[in-house]
């Protein structure tokens, strides 16, 4: 029997893969985050399917459901948000399970950040502007960040950066950003980026903080920072300029020989 981690997304129920959407409706156990997790997604289970929101659960017991569904010969579907590979706690749980002998799979996600890029409308990286995205998030609770990986020291490339989980503490992330960008660099404040009641604020290292506090939103916010945010004047890419030449675009109606 088989664990299945699956990324089921920032929200929308329909931007969940094809291959994570079988994957549920095959697995008559679900394990989900009841907290981050639309309810829709659950109509793919199974009839009878045993369903566990894991919110609540410690690691041991989340690992318990899994021993439990093995014993009993049925495959799991273990949903996360968004995608498995940042911030998911799904590295914890597949050291227990290999240890255990259970095997397990991993099927991606669309990552709230992707969400967030998309409900502004926004390419996260322009020909001449940035040609590089920063994942990052400030300290929390549940884990510290190494000492090197400071906001300062991503701004200080001029990079676009999305900051994760750190809304709560706008105004440090303002202060550690604007020595590198500029106060009138443009930022972006996505909260709950795909669900129906998504809302995105908009202005620039100046103006961010008394916006968002005449608006405030909760922690399920992406905070997106730089210069690609106001971008209008960039060079436009050469992979579509008619001089430019590739493998797969004719040159001459001959196929080209690089």
């Amino acid at each position: 029997m088989t664990v299945h981690f699956i990324g089921a997304g920032p929200g929308a129920p329909d931007l969940i893969t094809l291959r994570g959407r079988d994957l549920i409706a095959a697995c008559p156990v679900c394990l989900y985050a009841g907290s981050l997790i639309p309810a829709a997604l659950l109509t793919h289970c199974p009839p009878n399917a045993r369903i566990v929101d894991t919110a609540p659960l410690s690691l041991v017991r989340i690992i318990d459901e899994c021993v439990r569904a093995t014993a009993e010969g049925r495959d799991v579907a273990r949903l996360h948000s968004g995608d498995l590979s940042v911030w998911s706690a799904m590295g914890e749980q597949l050291r227990r399970l290999d240890s255990l002998g259970i095997p397990f799979t991993v099927t991606p996600g669309v990552p709230a950040f992707s969400a967030a890029a998309a409900a502004l409308a926004q390419e996260l990286t322009l020909p001449g502007v940035s040609q590089s995205l920063v994942l990052t998030r400030t300290d929390g609770r549940a884990s510290a960040m190494p000492e090197r990986e400071t906001l300062a020291a991503f701004a200080a490339t001029g990079a676009t950066i999305a900051i994760h989980l750190s809304v709560h503490v706008l105004r440090r992330v303002v202060d550690e950003l604007t020595p590198h960008y500029g106060p009138d660099c443009p930022v972006a404040i996505v909260y709950r980026a795909s669900w129906p009641d998504q809302r995105a604020i908009r202005g620039t290292l100046r103006t961010i903080v008394p916006l968002f506090d005449a608006a405030p939103v909760e922690r399920t916010a992406i905070i997106l920072a730089g210069p690609v945010l106001g971008a209008s004047g960039f060079r436009e890419s050469a992979l579509y300029d008619p001089e430019y030449r590739r493998r797969f675009r004719p040159d001459r109606g001959r196929p080209e020989d690089q």
